[in-house]
């Protein structure tokens, strides 16, 4: 086999649909645009959602209720097999997380949670633990302390 030799899989490669050639070709005439207007010309893009002028549905439905997402706690989530990377009697906290690369990105707070299982006995800082990761941090002579949780800033009532 050499270089020159080399095809691409039957199947593989199709011809361009050429548009405009004549009407028995499929896609004459309109080059399917359909018929006149806005999108039949070159260059047209729409925005999503826009109806021509008329008021989008979007904007026409009443909005109603409370949407939380704004105010939930965000928790970074740590396995506790991801923690034998840390040495016997390690102190493990945010800090060292980060630095390690097992917590990346914005959050409110790293939780660990008990998948896996854990093989060092650790002093481990973080917000929130689960039932299992705190039985399993405990059950090897480890310590689970909880950290407060970085406090928002408070909005005022208009907003």
């Amino acid at each position: 086999m050499r270089l020159h030799n080399l095809k691409p899989r039957p199947g593989a490669k199709h011809r361009r649909k050429r548009l405009g050639q004549g009407e028995s070709s499929g896609r004459g005439k309109t080059s399917g645009r359909g018929g006149k207007g806005q999108t039949a010309r070159s260059g047209s893009s729409i925005r999503i959602g826009f109806e021509g002028g008329q008021m989008p549905l979007i904007r026409r439905i009443p909005k109603r209720g409370f949407n939380n997402a704004r105010f939930t706690t965000r928790y970074l989530p740590v396995n506790a097999d991801a923690l034998n990377v840390f040495e016997d009697g390690a102190r493990v906290d945010e800090a060292v997380l980060r630095g390690v690369g097992l917590v990346n990105g914005r959050g409110d707070g790293v939780k660990i949670l008990g998948q896996g299982e854990l093989n060092k006995k650790l002093t481990v800082c973080a917000h929130a633990f689960s039932a299992s990761a705190r039985a399993k941090i405990e059950g090897k002579g480890g310590v689970c302390e909880l950290v407060s949780l970085k406090s928002r800033p408070s909005t005022p009532a208009g907003e």
